[in-house]
């Protein structure tokens, strides 16, 4: 351990308490999870269009980036052994289908939006909505590839059916997470 590591003093009481974080984190893939519950299917594509990403956002904003993204990456290792993906999916495979690189996704996405909102993006209405925006962009960033090569679909297909149909969600999600954050800032200042 260095000695700045040594040297760093907890800002608050709560800060001491390894056991705060753990729970946070969990509290992170459970949000996760309950959103992965909303699932509806937009044939042909492969990948419903669920709660999740708004939970991965929210999270993010939350937690911070590193407890945000261990809340996703403990999220896609619970549900390699428990139902927790959408339509109570689980497995390994998953992570190898369709749908595994928005799994994936969700951990970048949780540290970007928690690095965001660490340095005040999510304190305000617009800047929260873009941050949460980013946040969806950077989920369909690993996952459209991932879909691109898990599947036959041609790279215009992908984009289509792992993009295109869930722009309107996305836009709603993060206006939804970008209006509910500032206001919850304000109920904690009060």
């Amino acid at each position: 351990m260095t000695s700045a590591a040594l040297d760093r003093r907890p800002l608050v009481l709560a800060d001491a308490l390894p056991l705060r974080d753990a729970l946070l984190v969990a509290g992170g893939a459970g949000l996760t999870a309950l959103g992965a519950q909303i699932a509806v299917h937009v044939p042909p594509s492969p990948v419903p269009v669920t709660g999740q990403t708004l939970g991965v956002v929210l999270a993010g904003a939350a937690l911070g980036a590193r407890r945000g993204a261990l809340s996703q990456l403990l999220y896609m290792l619970l549900g390699f052994v428990l139902p927790i993906y959408a339509d109570g999916a689980h497995g390994v495979d998953v992570l190898w289908g369709a749908t595994g690189g928005y799994l994936v996704g969700f951990v970048l996405a949780a540290w970007l939006v928690g690095y965001a909102a660490e340095h005040g993006a999510d304190r305000h209405r617009l800047t929260a909505i873009a941050c949460f925006a980013a946040g969806q962009l950077a989920i369909f960033g690993i996952g459209v590839p991932w879909l691109h090569a898990a599947t036959d679909m041609s790279w215009a297909d992908a984009i289509h059916y792992g993009f295109t149909i869930f722009i309107v969600g996305g836009v709603v999600k993060a206006l939804f997470a970008g209006l509910l954050t500032p206001l919850a800032w304000r109920a904690v200042k009060r």
